[in-house]
């Protein structure tokens, strides 16, 4: 694969531009469109399986460090992060993110495709019933909320998802309102990028089966390609989420997910060659 080839680089682009809006519109880093949007790219351009399922994942949260920061900073002024529950979870989000690039080495071809593809369907089946949670629920004590932060890190940096999708359908279940559970997503989503990214750059670190201009499983280009567009768009899905209502807001997250999930299960069933 030419590192530079043009036709990847304006698809990634393109790619970034989406995921800006919807990653600040909802939450989720933009990841739900990047890891299906790269599957396919390097799949066309003859990337084994095996090799560009954890590049697509690894170049995710790559790109998700600079979309979240931008998602971040919008929400940010205006006031609607949730900062007990970054304060809470922070730490443990990061171990769980560093650990997440070893524990993807540990998947045989097509699983981890696989997994993306189910937490991806079962994430929009939580988020689009029409579910609410027992009104007396809160968050839980310091050593649950441990466990929590810990298995949100490690299920966002295997899938490379920035975090949105496991942190906003827990903090709903604990009634914390969509908007503000997005709005601490993205927040989050910056150390969940960072210490994922990290991790992905040093399991990949000498592997002779990657391309060029690779850091580790991180595909320098393409994630360059990405930001580029993503980070000025973050701030435009903001400004919409904040426009719509927190119901709307649920259904267009749950719908964008089962598009995804059934793409990327698609390939990970073809790669095990089910069908």
């Amino acid at each position: 694969m030419a590192p530079l080839d043009p036709s990847l680089l304006l698809a990634c682009a393109a790619t970034g531009l989406v995921a800006g809006v919807l990653g600040g519109m909802l939450g989720i880093g933009g990841g739900i469109v990047i890891v299906p949007a790269l599957l396919l790219l390097f799949d066309a351009r003859g990337v084994d399986l095996a090799i560009a399922a954890p590049m697509a994942v690894a170049t995710s949260l790559a790109t998700i460090i600079f979309t979240s920061m931008a998602a971040a900073r919008a929400q940010i002024r205006r006031n609607a992060v949730d900062w007990p529950v970054v304060r809470r979870w922070a730490l443990f989000l990061i171990l769980g993110s560093l650990a997440s690039g070893q524990v993807a080495k540990l998947f045989p071809d097509g699983a981890l495709t696989l997994f993306i593809g189910g937490f991806l369907a079962l994430a929009a089946g939580v988020m689009f019933a029409d579910w609410r949670p027992a009104p007396h629920r809160s968050l839980p004590g310091p050593l649950a909320n441990a466990g929590l932060g810990f298995s949100a890190g490690l299920v966002s940096g295997l899938a490379g998802i920035g975090g949105g999708n496991v942190i906003v359908p827990t903090l709903v279940y604990f009634n914390v309102p969509v908007l503000r559970a997005a709005a601490t997503a993205s927040t989050l989503g910056v150390p969940i990028a960072l210490f994922g990214s990290l991790g992905y750059v040093i399991a990949g670190w000498g592997d002779e089966r990657l391309p060029a201009a690779t850091a580790g499983f991180v595909h320098l280009p393409a994630a360059a390609a990405i930001v580029m567009l993503s980070v000025f768009a973050a701030p435009m899905g903001v400004a919409l989420a904040h426009r719509l209502p927190g119901r709307l807001l649920k259904r267009v997250f749950a719908v964008l997910l089962i598009a995804a999930a059934a793409r990327v299960l698609y390939s990970g069933v073809t790669a095990l060659g089910w069908i």
